[in-house]
């Protein structure tokens, strides 16, 4: 496939990255790398590839279905997948080697049900909800679950699981009441997990046994720029550049309406350059008249609606634009960068969705 528009993913900022949240996980305490979501838009078998070699062992899916394909892609270690399962579903677990999460019963049962047809032992872990208010058993029926748990033969219960919702915040006292509550859980001889990107970053004390590292992977900080400007350390560096041409370069008259319902008119003699991106291509209909590209290394404003497949950026100030000329929608031109955080502001949304918006729908090249 050849497109206009391509994702240029850097591996070796994805290695960096994880070495840099081992490190600062601590000695013995298990880097889980998360991978769902196409490794939020970075291509999941590529960077499991990355994570593998610099040492990951273990990694996480939402669905059983992603972890199939990691295994197939010849992933070895432990794979978690973290939205349960299906009586459908549960013989894939035992024919790729798969680490259900589980949250009820009915699921425990059907694992069951399997490992002695099979005549086996499956591990699982037991997600925990301590705040989320999400998927998980909530923490004063545990003791109750576990217990009905062990009287299922061929179920292991291998670890117990949680998940954050503040840890953006650094200040949040909600953190540490939640890490209370399931510090207070105990299960001290299974593996513990509840600490996220920013659990790994911010709150050290959250660690446990194993951490699950997900935003920051992919060189971003949950809390954006805020994390960028507070770091005395190493940075993390993004992995992923989203890069474009320009279609044509057009002139247009003053008061000239630009795209669908035009919404922006021109307010003086305007030169336009019309690229080849669009919503289809994860370009968010939201930054119609907001959004920015680099090009030349320079800023130019998204002029209009964002189309389907177009959009127009103002280039008047920019000398000698042409058809051809490069246009960076993410990423940095000389001295200029447009990050994924920014992008995130002017749709106000986060860089979470960013990254799948543009991964996840336009072709991809590794470097």
């Amino acid at each position: 496939m050849q497109s206009l528009n391509k994702i240029v993913v850097d591996l070796s900022a994805l290695r960096h990255n994880f070495q840099l949240l081992q490190k600062r996980s601590g000695n013995g305490c298990r880097l889980l790398a998360m991978v769902k979501a196409d490794a939020y838009g970075h291509g999941m078998k590529e960077a499991a590839k990355v994570f593998s070699e610099a040492g990951c062992w273990d990694f996480g899916v939402a669905e059983v279905g992603e972890g199939v394909r990691l295994r197939e892609s010849g992933v070895r270690g432990n794979i978690f997948v973290f939205l349960g399962c299906l009586r459908s579903h549960v013989p894939l677990f035992f024919e790729y080697k798969l680490i259900p999460v589980i949250f009820c019963m009915e699921s425990a049962q059907a694992l069951s049900d399997e490992a002695v047809n099979q005549g086996t032992i499956i591990p699982v872990h037991v997600k925990v909800d301590c705040g989320m208010n999400r998927l998980g058993v909530f923490p004063d029926s545990l003791p109750e679950f576990l217990s009905a748990m062990k009287q299922l033969p061929g179920i292991k219960v291998a670890g117990v699981a949680s998940h954050f919702p503040q840890t953006d915040d650094r200040a949040s006292s909600q953190t540490k009441e939640q890490f209370r509550v399931f510090d207070k859980l105990g299960l001290n001889t299974i593996t513990r997990h509840i600490a996220n990107s920013g659990g790994i970053l911010y709150f050290p004390q959250t660690h446990c046994d194993m951490v699950r590292a997900g935003i920051s992977l992919y060189g971003y900080y949950p809390d954006g720029h805020l994390g960028v400007d507070f770091e005395t350390g190493a940075l993390l560096r993004p992995a992923m550049e989203f890069h474009s041409r320009v279609l044509q370069v057009k002139t247009v008259p003053k008061n000239s309406g630009v795209s669908y319902g035009h919404t922006y008119i021109t307010k003086r003699e305007t030169q336009l350059a019309v690229l080849p991106v669009g919503y289809e291509d994860g370009l968010s209909r939201s930054l119609s008249n907001k959004g920015e590209v680099l090009i030349r290394g320079q800023r130019a404003k998204i002029r209009g609606r964002i189309c389907m497949n177009l959009c127009m950026v103002d280039v008047t100030h920019i000398d000698g634009v042409q058809a051809g000329d490069t246009v960076v929608i993410m990423g940095s031109k000389h001295n200029a960068t447009i990050s994924g955080d920014e992008i995130a502001g002017w749709m106000g949304s986060i860089s979470y969705e960013v990254l799948c918006l543009f991964g996840n729908n336009n072709e991809r090249k590794y470097i």
